[in-house]
């Protein structure tokens, strides 16, 4: 369980997220993948990052348990500060990510995919933001960089989710394949980008990163502060509370 890393030979680092049954992630583990990208970006000998999951699919967001078990708002502060570091090391890794999403990619999971460089998925990856469901906000800041604008506002209000399919025609996924030759598809781009000039690449993930038009560190801290919000209103306790009771049903 955990992040496990992988480093090849080509400068290729593979990192594997597996947390069962679903990578929902606990505050350690959202702390635990920021600290194995910056790892990974701070050695010299790296050249690309692809960012995968075990599992049914690739990330179910936060543990909603882990939330429910604490009576106050220490680990609702803790979850949204890893999940803050974890998205950020995602775009502030100085080399290029690429994420290779299989099944569901919700919640937390759109933070990191949509702060990724590249996205390989597989034919039954589908992508939303279920959060208006479970009392919270944040990661439309990175669901707006996947889908146009008016489509990530229905996506938000409504939890819907989009197939992979229908964001490789909007070309935020680079390619859609099937499940079992997903990791191969991202090991192929990781390939091509490793055979670059290493100080080019890192050079053009800096100047990319610097025309982007939104700050997406400080766009999600805003979204952030609506979280915080409605936690204090109580209504997130609700609605979680809620939530626990169907799943035991």
């Amino acid at each position: 369980m955990g992040t496990q890393i992988e480093r090849r030979d080509s400068g290729i680092v593979v990192l594997t997220v597996d947390h069962p049954p679903v990578n929902a992630l606990p505050v350690k583990g959202w702390f635990d993948l920021a600290e194995a990208l910056r790892d990974s970006g701070a050695d010299p000998q790296t050249r690309v990052v692809v960012l995968r999951a075990e599992g049914r699919g690739f990330n179910a967001g936060v543990d909603i348990k882990e939330l429910a078990a604490d009576p106050g708002h220490d680990k609702l502060v803790a979850v949204n500060n890893g999940c803050y570091e974890a998205f950020k090391a995602v775009y502030e890794c100085p080399v290029p990510v690429i994420s290779a999403v299989q099944g569901f990619c919700v919640g937390g999971g759109i933070g990191l995919v949509g702060n990724s460089d590249v996205i390989v998925a597989s034919d039954d990856a589908t992508f939303g933001l279920p959060e208006v469901d479970r009392g919270a906000l944040g990661a439309a800041t990175h669901l707006s960089r996947l889908v146009p604008q008016h489509m990530m506002r229905a996506m938000f209000y409504t939890g819907k989710t989009a197939t992979a399919q229908q964001l490789a025609e909007f070309g935020s996924v680079h390619a859609v394949v099937g499940r079992e030759g997903l990791l191969d598809a991202a090991l192929e781009v990781a390939a091509d980008i490793a055979a670059k000039n290493p100080l080019v690449i890192r050079k053009a993930k800096a100047a990319l990163n610097g025309i982007d038009p939104v700050d997406v560190n400080r766009s999600y801290r805003f979204e952030q502060g609506f979280t915080f919000e409605l936690n204090l209103t109580g209504v997130s306790d609700e609605i979680r509370a809620e939530f626990g009771r169907e799943k035991e049903a």
